[in-house]
């Protein structure tokens, strides 16, 4: 067997591999350079690709949640002091809770099919967070008009796949407040001008679920 500094064809055949090696790893590096300055299947600007998109397989941008030219920003809490359909019992718990934060969770969809976003706002307590009336807003003519109100609480609104889903806990007999039995979801359609409640869905709540077990004492 022959060192790697010996003499003879099998000396000039590596040296002729070790300069094809090198050439190749030369172009190979330009073409890749070449990819990144060209948008290619190179490195991103943006940062690191996907998986997908490494393999050579084009990443389609997710959509937005909203058309921009939709959205128009409200002072919800101006909306629901300023409602004649809010009761006077969630007007006088709608206070901040420290400084000038107030309890309220603001929502932007399309539920009614108008011209410029919908607005669903939940307003809570301040102790535990939990929902004394949920309300929708719709833009008429430039102003936005209550068109959905509940204030059976426990309750929660949100735009759920471009339908209105309305949550609300229930509470059995010996229940404590901060352990309900369960919630009732119900999914609203907007149909002829209004709401329509669909068909429930019922979720019971486990009773044992984050209990610690009872220790069992020694024989």
């Amino acid at each position: 067997m022959r060192g790697l500094t010996g003499p003879g064809p099998d000396r000039a055949r590596g040296s002729w591999l070790a300069v094809i090696a090198a050439v190749a790893s030369v172009t190979a590096l330009a073409l890749f350079v070449a990819a990144c300055g060209t948008g290619g299947l190179g490195a991103r600007d943006e940062g690191p690709a996907h998986a997908s998109a490494a393999a050579g397989v084009v990443v389609s941008p997710a959509p937005s949640p909203s058309d921009p030219d939709k959205y128009r920003k409200v002072d919800a809490v101006q909306l629901i002091k300023n409602d004649p359909a809010v009761s006077a019992t969630v007007k006088r718990e709608l206070k901040p809770c420290s400084g000038n934060e107030y309890p309220v969770d603001v929502s932007y969809g399309d539920l009614t099919d108008s011209p410029v976003d919908d607005v669903v706002i939940n307003v809570l307590t301040c102790a535990d967070a939990v929902g004394i009336g949920s309300y929708v807003y719709r833009d008429d003519a430039g102003t936005f008009t209550n068109v959905f109100r509940t204030e059976e609480s426990p309750v929660y609104a949100e735009i759920d796949q471009g339908r209105l889903s309305v949550t609300r806990q229930y509470y059995e007999k010996g229940d404590p407040i901060s352990s309900p039995s369960g919630e009732i979801v119900t999914p609203y359609s907007w149909k002829a001008g209004r709401f329509t409640p669909g068909k429930s869905v019922r979720n019971e709540y486990s009773k044992s679920a984050g209990q610690a077990p009872t220790p069992v004492p020694d024989s």
